[in-house]
């Protein structure tokens, strides 16, 4: 399949940097230009929505927990019984 980052002009770390700055802090993609210039990054606001456009959607996936079956999660009680001094209270009795 390949690295998926060859032939970017900027390494996978500050890629991902922007990616989660963007998504995680709500930052404007002109603020975030300006903070990876600031790092000696010169990255234009186009660049950086072009690589959460694509690169976006694959980091969300990562981060979203797995699904699982409900049947085997979940537990539901019919009956709720109490026996309190001696005599049973609650639901069905």
């Amino acid at each position: 399949m390949g690295d998926p980052y060859k032939g970017c002009r900027f390494s996978k770390s500050v890629i991902s940097f922007a990616i989660h700055y963007y998504y995680r802090y709500k930052i404007s993609l002109r603020d975030l230009s300006e903070m990876l210039q600031d790092r000696g990054l010169s990255v234009t606001y186009e660049t950086i929505r072009n690589w959460c456009q694509s690169w976006g959607p694959v980091y969300a996936r990562g981060i979203r927990p797995k699904r699982r079956s409900a049947f085997k999660d979940k537990w539901h009680i019919d009956e709720v019984r109490i026996k309190k001094k001696g005599k049973f209270c609650g639901y069905g009795g």
